[in-house]
């Protein structure tokens, strides 16, 4: 930030590299998977095919589901909800991510260029960080992490159903089955390197040698921890790659390839 004891430069920076490449392209890549998932979110059509359905769409809360044979259609909402089941759901994995520490960095660089890189003031003369409403609400995400917890154990229940056939016969593997396996143990790994998992884990312990369990616990966690900006980029587009191979299959561009 330019202030009264900066030197005497004209230049805002003298950065000569191409700084502004990584957020642009963190802004691209966002903005790609926003503009997909509202699309699929407020189609309410194609995401279900036997025996996939569609992370977006799971669980199913509303009446106006597609039948999905014991699947989690759980139609707690009744009949009055008219618009897209997504919508429902799609708001506890949004309100994760949109908190996330990672993302936070993510969005704020690429969208706000706050700031922009490294050694590049940001373009605002105030900074007020995340004390003020509406970003002190970032302070949520620990709570939006036991919702992720849910949803990711939904996910794995149906990548279990997913070794069934179109009949609903147990011992079929198709590449679908693939698809969803993949997805469900990236967002498992994306969901527990967390920085809140991490303190909930080994948080608040004065002595790590009465808590050997914890102890490697939060050795495990820490480990990927260090991965979580991948991990959280591999998940989002595991789970976008997951539902667009349903809605693939559900608008018949193809069959679901056999495995056994």
């Amino acid at each position: 930030m330019h202030g009264t004891l900066r030197a005497a430069i004209p230049e805002r920076h003298l950065r000569t590299d191409r700084w502004w490449l990584p957020p642009a392209a963190t802004a691209a890549g966002l903005l790609a998977f926003v503009v997909y998932s509202t699309w699929r979110a407020f189609s309410n059509a194609d995401y279900y095919d036997a025996p996939y359905v569609s992370p977006f769409y799971s669980p199913c809360l509303a009446e106006n589901c597609e039948p999905m044979r014991d699947g989690p259609n759980w139609a707690l909402v009744g009949t009055w909800w008219g618009l897209s089941p997504a919508i429902l759901i799609l708001i506890l994995p949004l309100g994760f991510r949109l908190t996330c520490y990672y993302y936070r960095k993510a969005y704020y660089r690429g969208f706000w260029a706050s700031p922009p890189a490294c050694a590049v003031p940001e373009p605002r003369q105030k900074y007020t960080g995340e004390t003020r409403f509406p970003l002190i609400m970032q302070n949520i995400h620990r709570y939006f992490f036991y919702a992720a917890m849910l949803v990711a154990s939904i996910l794995t229940y149906d990548t279990v159903l997913a070794f069934r056939d179109e009949h609903y016969e147990w011992g079929h593997m198709g590449l679908g089955t693939v698809v969803f396996l993949a997805n469900a143990v990236l967002l498992w790994m994306y969901t527990l390197s967390c920085h809140s998992c991490r303190h909930i884990v080994g948080g608040r312990l004065k002595h790590f040698s009465k808590h050997p369990v914890r102890y490697k616990l939060w050795g495990w966690v820490g480990k990927l921890n260090a991965r979580h900006a991948k991990l959280a980029w591999y998940s989002l587009i595991s789970v976008a790659l997951a539902d667009l191979y349903v809605y693939l299959l559900a608008i018949g561009a193809f069959d679901d390839p056999t495995i056994f």
